[in-house]
Formats: C-alpha cells, sequence, structure tokens
C-alpha cells in the first residue's frame, strides 16, 4: 500500500532527480529475479527522488501484465525506506487500466500514464484516455507527454481540475511553446519534469521553464556522476553542465544516435561497461554492437572513478 498521498509524493518528487530502472534479463529473455533486486537495492542506496519501475528504460512496453506486477512489486519491497516507486500505465485503454490497477495492489506509490498505443488521437480522446486511468486508481498520477499523446493546455487542465490525484506532468518532446501554455495555465497545481531521452542534454533549458527535475537513464550504470549534474543544474553552474556535456554527454549521445531504440539498448550496454551485466534488451530493441560497446567502454572509463 502506498505511504504517500497524491500530494505528498509530488513534493518528494519535483525536488530531486528521477530514474527508470532497466529489468534484467537472463539470456533467454526471462526477467533475471536476483539480478533485478541487485540493482535495485544499488540505485536506491543513493540520493535518488523516485524510480519508476517497468516504465521505458525498463523496458516495460515488452513486459506482460504479470512480469510487470514482478517488477512492480519486488521494487517495492526492495527499495529503501523513503524511495518512491511508480509504475507504468501502457497501451491501449482497457490495458493502461489494468497495468494502473496492477501497479497499486503490488504496492506503487504512483503511476506514469505513457501514450496510448499506436493510434492517433483527438485531445477529447485523449481525455477520455486519461481519465479513464485516473477514475481506476487512487495513486497519484503523472502524464507522459509524448509520441501521440500530447496534451494541450485545456486539456490539462480539465484533467487537473476533475482529477486532485493527477500530480505531474512530464514533457518528452521539448516544445517550448507548448510547456509555456501547459505551465502558465497550471501553474503550482502539477510539477513538471522533463523527460527527452538523455534528459541531461536539456536540463538547464527546461530548469528555467519550470521544470525543478527530470528522470535520468544514466543514472543506471554512473549515479553519482548523474547526480553531480543534477545538482550542476539546480545550482545554475552553466560552465559545470557544458563542461559535462562536452567531456561525456554529447559523446554518450553520438554513441546511442547510431541506431533506433539505442536510448534503452545504450543503457544496458553501460552497466555492462561498469561490471554490472543486466543482460540483453528484448527484441524489438537491439544490444549494441561489439565495436558500439568497446567505443562506449572507453569513454566510460574516462571519467573519474567517483563518478561511476
Amino acid at each position: 500500500m502506498t505511504q504517500y498521498t497524491p500530494q505528498e509524493l509530488a513534493q518528494i518528487l519535483q525536488e530531486g532527480l528521477l530514474s527508470f530502472p532497466v529489468t534484467p534479463f537472463t539470456q533467454d529473455l526471462q526477467i533475471d529475479e536476483a539480478k533485478l533486486i541487485s540493482h535495485l537495492e544499488w540505485q536506491s542506496s543513493h540520493d535518488i527522488a523516485g524510480l519508476f519501475a517497468a516504465g521505458g528504460t525498463g523496458e516495460g512496453f515488452s513486459l506482460t501484465l504479470d512480469e510487470s506486477r514482478l517488477v512492480v512489486f519486488t521494487a517495492a519491497k526492495t527499495v529503501r525506506e523513503g524511495v518512491p516507486i511508480l509504475g507504468s500505465a501502457i497501451g491501449n485503454t482497457a490495458q493502461a487500466v489494468e497495468f494502473a490497477q496492477m501497479a497499486e495492489t503490488a504496492g506503487a506509490d504512483g503511476l506514469l500514464l505513457l501514450p496510448p498505443y499506436l493510434t492517433e488521437t483527438t485531445q477529447e480522446g485523449l481525455r477520455a484516455h486519461a481519465a479513464a486511468v485516473l477514475e481506476s486508481t487512487k495513486l497519484g498520477v503523472i502524464l507522459y507527454n509524448r509520441a501521440n499523446a500530447i496534451y494541450n493546455a485545456d486539456t490539462v487542465v480539465s484533467l487537473a481540475e476533475a482529477y486532485p490525484h493527477l500530480i505531474g506532468f512530464k514533457d518528452g518532446v521539448g516544445n517550448f511553446e507548448q510547456l509555456a501554455r501547459v505551465t502558465t495555465a497550471c501553474g503550482d497545481r502539477l510539477f513538471y519534469l522533463g523527460g527527452l531521452p538523455t534528459a541531461e542534454t536539456y536540463a538547464l533549458s527546461l530548469l528555467k521553464m519550470g521544470m525543478s527535475t527530470y528522470s535520468s537513464a544514466m543514472f543506471n550504470f554512473i549515479p553519482e556522476f548523474a547526480l553531480e549534474f543534477y545538482r550542476d543544474v539546480r545550482n545554475e553552474d552553466q560552465a559545470a553542465v557544458q563542461k559535462k556535456l562536452k567531456d561525456f554527454v554529447l559523446p554518450y549521445l553520438d554513441i546511442r544516435d547510431r541506431g533506433n531504440g539505442y536510448g534503452v539498448s545504450i543503457i544496458k550496454a553501460g552497466l555492462r561497461a561498469v561490471g554490472r551485466d543486466a543482460g540483453p534488451v528484448r527484441p524489438p530493441l537491439r544490444d549494441l554492437s561489439v565495436e558500439e560497446q568497446q567505443i562506449l567502454n572507453t569513454l566510460v572509463g574516462s571519467l573519474a572513478p567517483a563518478s561511476v
């Protein structure tokens, strides 16, 4: 059962770095429970404000309902006290409702509502999709603005007025005009977090748009570096941010951009680079090539030991 009211959860999440733990797989692509527990213990041993279980970096889109239940339940019972766990509502509307209800019974403290599967939407349809999930759970819910789920300001305001447990707006698009409309219309009724791939790249700019936090995928394998980067952003230390972008983040993006779907694959490659192998990714994703893995190993090795 959740430890936090939706409002308490929002307050905690907006004041620290967030991340999406990977889901470790065996070589035959089954969930590796022992490695999942070990990874969650390591991740939550750091100063992280919240973890999204079975989300995008956790390959939630490839998990069955039962597998997602296992991941969320394991996360809820494994992470240290004080680290909230959020589940993911994935798929079409009926599936998203099932995943939301499952996450609540499995012990999640909150929920991220991902875009509906495949189909294009109108604002009316998108509102109905979000409303169905919100009506199915008491957990604090965060909207994920990405892909075919682009919420205009009126839709977000309508949902926020109707559902007090809607607590956040995560942006994965980077349309500054849309963000200005949403943040201006909703004010401090919601909290706002960055969710663009490799969010560090945009974090300083988005801070000025009212996004006090973001989700860091690279926290999975270089948590100290990710936390230091977050502190630099919150301190608005532009020189420190630019140095880290130049020395690590931008070369990392060059590797990520070699293949579609590498935004997830490179995180598991990063874990291999630091000696914490979490297994392969599931199709339709594919792992980095041997050459790409070697390039990443060298880049990770260039960080100071304390950053890895």
